[in-house]
């Protein structure tokens, strides 16, 4: 079994988000990053079928070289081999990054080294797009299962599970084939001491991959046009100071008689 996990790099859930001033990109400079929850939980699944029926798993990811050190993060939990298709920073869309994957995935195939089992994390933590993996399945006319709980390889197939309703939809689908996970599929665990030594000293393969930022054309056509980032209003909250001491103790009784705690 020779597995792919398409990861991406994302800033740390519940930083704080502000955007360039041109609006068109998340400012990242004060910001720590992970990978997305969903991916992580993709690369734990493939090191379990590793584990349990033997092959191989690799971890890619998009971005500038800084993203080796998740690649590291997910080498260190046991998978095998990374990848790192380097860009010069620049957020690409769904479509171009799509077509860089099923580029590499040709190429891998062309030598060889074919995938069977391609798995991505239902959407990206910080851009919810729910698009690549659909795409890259699309592009080299594999079948997909989004929204996976559970995974259970077969002779020549897998059996995919997913909620629906109060119960699971349970897909039986020919390898090779790619799967979107979902949290709760399984509990990643946490790198060890010994294993992120280990993968400080592992080779992490870096391609070069040609300018493709949002809006080009790529896999399934042309996205529509970024026009801006904005971040979301947030409800504002005031303080009010009743007074200091003792004097303060007439405000609070007439507050609580206002909002119905004291009667009069």
């Amino acid at each position: 079994m020779n597995i792919l996990v398409c990861v991406k790099r994302v800033p740390v859930t519940g930083g704080r988000i502000s955007v360039t001033a041109d609006g068109q990109e998340i400012d990242t400079r004060f910001l720590g990053f992970t990978v997305s929850p969903h991916e992580e939980c993709a690369a734990e699944e493939a090191v379990r079928i590793v584990e349990k029926h033997g092959g191989t798993s690799t971890v890619l990811t998009l971005g500038p070289e800084v993203a080796i050190e998740q690649l590291r993060d997910l080498l260190a939990i046991g998978v095998n081999r990374a990848v790192l298709l380097e860009t010069d920073g620049r957020e690409w869309d769904a479509t171009s990054t799509a077509t860089a994957i099923v580029d590499l995935v040709r190429a891998r195939a062309d030598a060889g080294e074919p995938f069977d089992l391609l798995l991505f994390g239902n959407e990206a933590a910080d851009t919810g797009d729910f698009q690549v993996g659909i795409r890259v399945a699309m592009a080299l006319n594999l079948p997909c299962v989004v929204g996976a709980k559970a995974i259970e390889v077969r002779d020549g197939s897998i059996a995919v599970q997913r909620d629906a309703g109060g119960g699971r939809e349970i897909y039986e689908v020919a390898l090779p084939a790619v799967v979107a996970t979902k949290e709760g599929i399984n509990l990643p665990r946490y790198p060890s001491v010994p294993g992120r030594l280990r993968a400080k000293k592992q080779e992490v393969e870096r391609i070069e991959v040609a300018a493709g930022g949002a809006g080009e054309a790529g896999v399934g056509g042309p996205d529509p046009a970024k026009v801006a980032l904005t971040v979301p209003v947030t409800d504002s909250t005031t303080a009010e100071i009743l007074g200091h001491g003792p004097e303060a103790a007439p405000r609070v009784v007439e507050l609580l008689q206002k909002i119905g705690v004291l009667s009069r």
